[in-house]
């Protein structure tokens, strides 16, 4: 299996799970050319996409997707919120599992200024377990027996707090980084709460351009886990199966 980086930065959200004979789409917030061109153009091979929440930038190609022959599964205050509807959308509940191809999917609710966001346990037998987990400034779950981890970690609270003091940014907009997105911080107590003693690969997501430091975060991530540790960069390929070899 491979993971493909489409995009991951609040310009726009997409990343696909590709074997020799299906797909699986997380997120449609680029262009759908461009998603279409990261599978060769392959659509039919597209099993499904997964979608978090209303935001465009994890949701601007929708109707695209789903015109081009894609079922989309996200909640119903997602879907409510865009004002999308058809046989192409599929409402899914959190906690109640559903197959999307070969890939067996357990939505959960996280928390984030949006409807009724998602985040996803996705499972395949070629992968193992996979947590997905974006745009959520904590997670009040834990998780057994992960194989592969794809999450958020968006801005540095040291980082926010030195541009307050200098008066770069306002109270208001810290406070609203602070409780809809993931810190580093706080990514890694979520890291320390859960098992990764068969954790694989472990993919940083959804870096803020101003509020982050790509190098710093894989280097405390990387000596917190001892996991092999990636900061997702558009176009960007990894192996990404339940062994290592």
């Amino acid at each position: 299996m491979k993971l493909k980086i489409v995009g991951s930065n609040s310009q726009g959200n997409s990343y696909i799970l590709e074997n020799e004979t299906e797909a699986l789409l997380i997120e449609c917030g680029m262009r759908f050319f461009d998603i279409k061109k990261a599978i060769d153009f392959n659509i039919s091979k597209i099993s499904g996409c997964l979608l978090t929440h209303e935001h465009k930038d994890h949701c601007v190609s929708i109707n695209d997707v789903m015109k081009g022959g894609v079922d989309v599964y996200a909640s119903k205050g997602t879907f409510e919120a865009i004002g999308c509807n058809g046989h192409r959308a599929n409402v899914i509940e959190s906690k109640k599992p559903f197959l999307v191809g070969d890939f067996r999917i357990m939505p959960f609710d996280v928390k984030h200024d949006a409807a009724e966001p998602l985040g996803f346990l996705i499972n395949h037998k070629e992968t193992g377990n996979v947590l997905f987990l974006t745009d959520s400034y904590y997670s009040p779950y834990t998780f057994d027996n992960l194989n592969n981890l794809i999450i958020e970690a968006n801005f540095s609270e040291k980082i926010i707090d030195r541009k307050m003091e200098a008066g770069s940014i306002q109270t208001f907009l810290r406070n609203r980084i602070l409780k809809s997105h993931m810190s580093l911080e706080t990514n890694k107590e979520f890291l320390k709460a859960n098992d990764l003693s068969k954790v694989n690969n472990i993919v940083l997501i959804h870096l803020s351009d101003s509020n982050s430091d790509e190098e710093l975060f894989v280097k405390e991530i990387r000596e917190l886990t001892c996991k092999t540790v990636y900061a997702a960069k558009k176009g960007m390929v990894l192996n990404f199966n339940k062994n290592p070899f």
